[in-house]
């Protein structure tokens, strides 16, 4: 299988739709797409590729988003390829959630 599988990109589309997110779509959309084209097996393929994420005990990774405006946060399945979208927000709302088990 190549390519990761992001579950679940309506995640991300709920939150641009927002009032006031909207700036959020383009950055997400490009997220979304690049790591819909990637074949990351480890947690160092990612930070090679993202060298601002953050790598997270739980095989959690936080993603700096329009410049750093918002962070994503997936939880990640390696051997499966799979990403799951956990929490999106601003970085105040980062601060109120635990990254590691969200």
């Amino acid at each position: 299988m190549l390519g990761v599988r992001i579950i679940a990109f309506s995640r991300l589309r709920d939150f641009w739709q927002q009032p006031g997110r909207g700036d959020a779509e383009q950055a997400l959309r490009a997220w979304y797409a690049e790591a819909k084209r990637a074949d990351w097996r480890t947690p160092s393929e990612v930070k090679a590729a993202y060298g601002n994420a953050s790598l997270l005990p739980g095989n959690r990774v936080v993603f700096n988003i329009r410049g750093n405006k918002y962070r994503l946060v997936v939880a990640v399945r390696y051997e499966f390829r799979l990403m799951y979208v956990r929490f999106i927000g601003t970085h105040a709302e980062y601060d109120s959630v635990d990254a590691e088990t969200v």
